[in-house]
């Protein structure tokens, strides 16, 4: 596989799945800035709880990749099955546990009381839909990993299609739908990614040609269950503390007032569209260098994570400076506020800072994990998010009055300090001795 065919149709549905959450801050925006606000502050709580699901999605896809590279097929279903069925389990857990204590929940973030009811009726429908995306991630990143990163694209870019009909109707009140608002814009949501997951159970069954059994699903044994969480809970705790340290700097902005809310929101909606190359090069790269690495072909897999964190690097800024050409544009399709797009501008601008560094955060993190460098990543994440990051948030943004540009510049902090030690690390060459295939000799010594 070539990290190019591999890469760009992730790219596209990275793209797409992104494009799910702008699609809806965009059609929302046409009703308020208040819907908009409301909504964001329910996605922060939503994309956390999916980022638990990344720890068995994770773990089995970097397993399959070695399996896959030292050409051992037979445990592969096995693989397939446990992690589908246990991530089925978990999704039911945290949906039951959101819609449950959903006030509370958004309570921590202190919102009006508009606000909050229509942030409750959105986390109720699209967080009770988590089940879906639970056993979607983990079909989707186990169809990639065999190569079929295609198929994932075109599920993907269906998903986005009906979402955004769905809002439409909802929202405008076309051939005769309700005009239901945030309530239209959650049952939209929920019921795509209810599709998307038939889909991707066709696309595993057909395409893949996996067909699993019940067997496959219910014979969960302790060795198997050590590789994928031996991989998949560092990753996750990993995600986990980026994704709950903006549920921080969330609470953070709200008291810079609902207007700073609404900026960093179309902010990064806007970022988003830069942050998916790296996020697909991260996942490209993992694929292939999973691949290599469980076929013992350590200093290719090594050449090969070079690579395309500096192809990340160049394409990331030729894309910041195509949508800095524009900004003032761009975030006039969201609002008619100008302090809103004045200062949605300047944000725009520091991604020249933010975005080299985001990318050698996640292009090298990815490889990491595929080499089952998983640990090392979750230490430097933790320590570095809890010790400094945070901190920073609160101290330039808030102790120092900077507001959001200094919330920005510990954002732009955070990514740089991290990248550079997942940079060393992988120049160190020290995840070599992590595979998780020992049977076949690496091209490297393994006292490197």
């Amino acid at each position: 596989m070539s990290i190019i065919a591999v890469t760009w149709p992730i790219f596209i549905e990275s793209l797409l799945h992104f494009s799910l959450r702008t699609a809806d801050v965009f059609m929302l925006s046409k009703v308020s800035d208040e819907a908009v606000a409301s909504v964001g502050v329910a996605n922060q709580l939503i994309m956390f709880m999916f980022f638990l699901f990344q720890f068995v999605a994770t773990g089995t896809s970097v397993v399959i990749a070695q399996y896959l590279g030292a050409k051992k097929f037979d445990e592969i279903k096995k693989y397939t099955g446990n992690g589908i069925l246990i991530n089925f389990i978990f999704g039911l857990f945290v949906a039951t546990t959101l819609m449950i204590f959903s006030r509370q929940l958004l309570g921590l973030f202190q919102l009006e009381p508009q606000l909050l009811e229509q942030a409750r009726i959105f986390l109720l429908i699209v967080g009770g839909a988590l089940v879906f995306q639970a056993m979607s991630i983990t079909m989707s990143v186990i169809i990639q990993t065999h190569g079929f990163t295609k198929e994932t694209m075109f599920v993907s870019g269906g998903m986005n299609i009906i979402n955004i009909i769905g809002n439409y109707l909802f929202i405008y009140g076309a051939l005769g739908f309700p005009q239901l608002g945030v309530t239209g814009v959650a049952i939209s949501t929920a019921f795509s990614q209810f599709l998307a997951l038939i889909a991707f159970a066709w696309v595993l069954y057909y395409r893949v040609n996996l067909k699993l059994t019940w067997n496959d699903f219910v014979d969960i044994q302790k060795e198997r269950l050590k590789k994928v969480l031996g991989i998949g809970i560092p990753s996750s705790m990993t995600i986990i503390s980026y994704s709950s340290s903006q549920i921080v700097t969330t609470a953070f902005i709200t008291l810079l007032g609902t207007q700073m809310l609404t900026t960093r929101i179309y902010t990064l909606n806007i970022l988003f569209f830069v942050m998916v190359l790296g996020v697909s090069l991260g996942r490209g790269s993992q694929i292939i260098v999973g691949h290599l690495i469980g076929a013992g072909k350590m200093e290719e897999a090594y050449r090969q994570g070079v690579r395309n964190v500096r192809w990340s690097i160049v394409m990331a800024i030729v894309m910041t400076a195509i949508i800095v050409l524009v900004r003032e544009p761009l975030l006039g399709l969201f609002t008619n506020d100008p302090e809103i797009i004045q200062m949605g501008a300047i944000l725009l601008i520091m991604g020249f800072l933010l975005e080299p560094g985001r990318c050698l955060n996640l292009v090298y993190g990815a490889t990491l994990q595929a080499a089952g460098d998983a640990r090392f990543m979750m230490i430097v994440s933790v320590a570095v998010i809890w010790g400094l990051s945070v901190p920073l948030y609160y101290l330039l943004g808030i102790h120092f009055g900077w507001g959001l540009i200094g919330i920005w510049l510990a954002f732009i902090a955070d990514e740089w300090v991290r990248g550079v030690i997942l940079w060393s690390r992988w120049k160190s060459r020290k995840w070599e001795k992590k595979a998780l295939v020992k049977h076949i000799k690496s091209e490297t010594t393994e006292s490197a």
